[in-house]
């Protein structure tokens, strides 16, 4: 481990911001590598369910009297935030403490360890922001959106990526050996979570014993809302409702991830 380096010289946001230039300058060199999950990887599930199998399935209560390619568009594109937001601070965040070690090499100049945070958490939000505008573009085409709401949708996932982001963030800070612990997660809290809470079809089919559990995702209230801004029929609390969880994950992931920050980074 190492300390911050005395006689700070940058300024609060500063720091964060240097560390967004440094990841921005990797992107810039390997963007290809990451276009398959920067949007078209929900593209494919939009295709493949949207279009696919949302030709056999008609207009309903269900689907809240909407095509079912209207209807699982919006859920689509904020389950592929969620995953984005999750993978993008799983390994990564552990690496700049384990293997690459770049956090240790950045907190030995004035950047600070809340700076590091908050650059990888600027730069997630940034790359949560390109993916969901890249997959509502290419939707647009699909004729997807009933209305102009697709926009709101693209902020919706951006605040449930930055939610299970924070939180796996929070997770990586803490872990010195990882095992099998990411790859469990992703097979047993990730993927469940993208099939179960609403993004294909409304929860109330979920027996009641499980529903809880989509409840409390992260995911279901980003799916509502995202709903919310483009097929409408819920009202103004629920709505609250929704931004409220997904801001209390977002500031708790943040809190236990700077105490981890500054737990692995500064010599006590």
């Amino acid at each position: 481990m190492t300390a911050p380096a005395t006689g700070r010289v940058v300024g609060r946001f500063h720091g964060a911001w240097l560390r967004v230039e440094g990841y921005w300058t990797w992107y810039r060199r390997h963007w290809l590598s990451t276009l398959y999950s920067t949007g078209l990887q929900p593209v494919l599930f939009l295709a493949a369910m949207g279009l696919g199998f949302g030709s056999q399935v008609k207009a309903g209560p269900a689907t809240g009297g909407v095509s079912y390619l209207e209807y699982v568009a919006p859920a689509l594109l904020v389950a592929g935030a969620a995953q984005q937001g999750v993978s993008e601070s799983s390994y990564p965040v552990l690496s700049g403490f384990k293997w690459q070690k770049d956090y240790l090499a950045v907190t030995a100049t004035p950047v600070s360890p809340g700076q590091v945070l908050g650059g990888h958490q600027i730069w997630t939000i940034l790359r949560l922001a390109l993916s969901g505008a890249v997959y509502a573009l290419i939707a647009l085409l699909f004729g997807a959106w009933a209305n102009a709401g697709a926009l709101l949708v693209i902020l919706v996932g951006v605040l449930t990526g930055l939610a299970c982001g924070s939180l796996m963030a929070a997770l990586a800070a803490w872990t010195f050996d990882e095992g099998q612990r990411f790859g469990l997660l992703f097979r047993f809290v990730v993927i469940p979570m993208t099939l179960f809470s609403g993004t294909f079809f409304p929860i109330a089919q979920l027996p009641l014993y499980l529903r809880w559990l989509a409840w409390i995702s992260p995911l279901w209230h980003g799916t509502e809302l995202a709903r919310a801004a483009t097929l409408g029929g819920r009202g103004l609390l629920p709505v609250l409702g929704h931004l409220a969880y997904l801001a209390a994950l977002v500031a708790i992931g943040w809190a236990i991830a700077h105490r981890g920050f500054y737990r692995r980074l500064v010599a006590v």
